[in-house]
């Protein structure tokens, strides 16, 4: 490891390998970072322990079902005597609250299981999604003598050897670990990740009684039915275990920083790990500051052109998934900070996708497929990807979703028919044995969110507009690579806009639509699908009475 000193005009060396700060504390060569040599072996055992963990054992934890049994149940018991029997609406969201409540006191693993339910709109029940957006601040640290001792066991050596300061109030406590903010003796300042110290026992523990339960769910209640719950609890071990070891992490972050390089996207820079501090439950890494995502008021008023910091990010996000098969996992707006020159600083690498080359392409296939409208090769590339099962008819699943048929708009369907319409989807799905596998989780999260984050940050962009300048960057960057890998040349075809009016729901007329319109859009079609159910709510108790 050497240092660099801070310079205007020369930019460090490590910049030649990653998308990193110009002021650099240290800098990254990959031929003396020690761990980095085993990181494949690292990564192998942390997959073949997953079938392990959520195979339903015959005589599970006793002591944790029994913790377990007592909140869940209490939760799904209270829920049935007092919310099961009122509204629809009052009901399903009775029992997100009641399940928050009992994945509050179960402690650390059922948090982060609700902190990805959070920042899964539209993927998982809304009801779910608004409950569990508290926990993802609201878990207390753990005392600093017990992190004392994990980082002086971990970095073998006192924390006043390493460390000239170091603040004993967490930055931030998340479920799996917290984060401080210190000083190296050489000066650097630092933030550190240091794991809960209990954490791996308690996640086994957990995934045993989840496995165990899990098959019991099935249809049991309704804002679980979307979920398939031991789907989800397989989901979540793979995410959850590949974030107890901090090497991978830090590997992530390498990786990305790199890709982020060899794409040449400088609007977004990663911190560099430490070079020798990294262990299983410990990563020191560089310091970044900045605006927090959300202020966007804030970083307007800095002079920073919004518009152009979200399109980066969804190009960045999207040719790191499609043309590298490496991305940033778990986007939301505490894990990213918006710098004065408009740059984003990239934080969290615990959840990051990494897709084999089959499925980066069935990736790629499933995003050009939507863009010239290509019903197969998307419904095909599902399939390659693990959402559907690999003997699965195509031409029948086309045909009893009415893939093929006219786009309807939901603005003309009354709420009865949209919902029924959603139901008939789902139930067709589910009997044809969809699943969520975890990368198009990761990837469809992301997507959501980043789509959130433009009726903020580019509210007044034209949505076609935007569409064709992605598709003209992939083709101009990476046509050629993109026919080889998937047999469709993009530069020999044209983006089907009348196919994405479709899909939003938008008749053939329309010739722009912007973030904030489409929002607005959403959001009647919401408020009529409440006010329908209110009604029927009504003349249901007045029903009751007669």
């Amino acid at each position: 490891m050497s240092t660099s000193e801070s310079s205007t005009n020369v930019f460090p060396p490590d910049r030649e390998f990653g998308a990193f700060s110009s002021n650099p504390p240290w800098l990254i060569d990959t031929q003396e970072i020690e761990w980095l040599s085993s990181i494949d072996s690292f990564r192998k055992e942390s997959r073949q322990v997953v079938p392990q963990l959520i195979k339903r054992k015959r005589f599970p934890p006793g002591l944790r079902i029994l913790t377990t049994a007592y909140y869940l149940g209490g939760a799904l018991i209270t829920w049935r005597l007092f919310d099961r029997r009122r509204s629809h609406e009052y009901s399903r969201v009775g029992l997100a609250r009641r399940l928050r409540n009992s994945f509050e006191r179960l402690g650390p693993t059922y948090i982060k299981l609700g902190q990805i339910i959070s920042s899964g709109e539209g993927i998982f029940p809304t009801e779910l999604v608004d409950q569990f957006k508290s926990l993802r601040d609201q878990v207390a640290p753990e005392r600093f003598d017990v992190v004392r001792t994990t980082i002086e066991t971990e970095l073998g050596s006192n924390l006043e050897t390493i460390f000239s300061e170091f603040d004993q109030s967490a930055l931030a406590a998340a479920s799996i670990a917290q984060v401080y903010k210190a000083r190296l003796r050489s000066g650097e300042p630092v933030v550190v990740k240091v794991q809960r110290s209990k954490i791996d026992r308690t996640v086994r523990d957990d995934l045993a009684a989840m496995s165990y339960f899990a098959p019991a769910l099935i249809g049991r209640i309704p804002v679980a039915s979307l979920a398939n719950p031991p789907a989800l609890v397989e989901l979540f071990a793979e995410t959850i275990v590949e974030e107890l070891d901090f090497r991978l992490e830090a590997c992530n972050m390498l990786d990305i920083a790199h890709i982020l390089h060899e794409t040449n996207q400088t609007a977004l820079v990663v911190p560099r790990p430490h070079p020798r501090y990294v262990t299983r439950k410990v990563l020191v890494m560089e310091e970044l500051s900045g605006f927090p995502w959300d202020n966007v008021a804030d970083i307007r008023a800095a002079g920073v052109d919004t518009s152009e910091v979200i399109r980066s990010a969804m190009i960045a996000f999207m040719e790191g998934a499609v043309i590298y098969g490496i991305f940033h996992g778990d986007l939301h707006g505490g894990n990213l900070l918006v710098q004065s020159d408009g740059v984003v600083a990239l934080l969290d690498y615990g959840m990051t996708g990494r897709l084999t080359e089959n499925n980066r392409q069935a990736f790629l296939k499933l995003l050009l497929g939507g863009t010239i409208n290509d019903v197969r090769a998307q419904v095909g590339a599902l399939r390659d990807l693990g959402a559907l099962p690999p003997d699965t008819d195509l031409e029948e699943v086309i045909a009893d979703l009415g893939l093929e048929g006219p786009p309807i708009d939901p603005m003309k369907l009354a709420p009865e028919e949209l919902t029924a319409q959603v139901r008939e989807i789902t139930k067709a799905l589910l009997g044809y044995g969809a699943k969520m596998p975890k990368e198009l989780m990761l990837f469809i999260k992301d997507m959501l969110f980043l789509d959130s984050s433009m009726s903020k940050y580019a509210p007044d962009v034209n949505i076609f507009s935007e569409i064709m300048h992605l598709a003209e960057y992939f083709t101009s960057k990476h046509g050629e690579k993109i026919a080889a890998d998937v047999g469709i040349d993009p530069r020999l075809v044209t983006v089907d806009l009348a196919s994405i009016r479709g899909s939003l729901g938008l008749e053939a007329s329309v010739e722009q639509i912007t973030y904030k319109e489409l929002h607005q859009r959403r959001e009647l079609i919401r408020k009529r699908m409440q006010n329908k159910e209110r009604q029927r709510q009504r003349r249901s108790q007045v029903f009751r009475r007669k």
